[in-house]
């Protein structure tokens, strides 16, 4: 048996199909028009309606409210789970820092749990602390509040 080189690669057996070859004589299936049907814009090269174009109702992109400012997150909130905060679980923080220490966003940029000090972070309750620990930041939840004052710990808000 020869052994296998990169000159013997070709995909799986089944795995690709073969192209669809369109306006090429009435025998193939797909000639003449070659699928497009009978004149009018999709019939044409470059033809058809532009993404977002809803047949002259007033799309959807425009009737949304929106947030001006250049490339904001706060821009443009479609949707319910946009945010303009950066979350960092309790969990995480258990596993970054000592007991006693003191966690900003100084820190937890240095630790590189958080890209920058420029957006707001939120503490959240995912996971489990059994430390203690100072934290001071701009935002907790509920359950982040009650996990590290029962750990023995200090919320301190920014």
């Amino acid at each position: 048996m020869s052994e296998i080189g990169l000159h013997d690669l070709r995909p799986r057996q089944g795995s690709t199909k073969d192209v669809k070859r369109l306006g090429r004589g009435k025998g193939s299936g797909q000639g003449k028009t070659a699928g497009r049907g009978h004149k009018g814009s999709n019939a044409r090269s470059g033809g058809g309606v532009r993404p977002g174009y809803e047949g002259g109702q007033m799309p959807l992109y425009m009737r949304l409210g929106k947030l001006r400012g250049p490339h904001m997150k706060k821009s443009m909130p479609i949707g319910p789970f946009r945010t303009y905060a950066a979350p960092v679980n309790v969990g995480r923080l258990a596993k970054a820092f000592e007991a006693g220490a003191e966690v900003t966003p100084e820190a937890l940029v240095e630790k590189g749990i958080v890209k920058n000090t420029r957006t707001p972070i939120k503490i959240l309750g995912g996971g489990d602390l059994d430390k203690a620990l100072t934290v001071r930041m701009h935002m907790f939840s509920r359950t982040a509040q009650a996990k590290i004052e029962a750990a023995g710990g200090k919320v301190v808000l920014l």
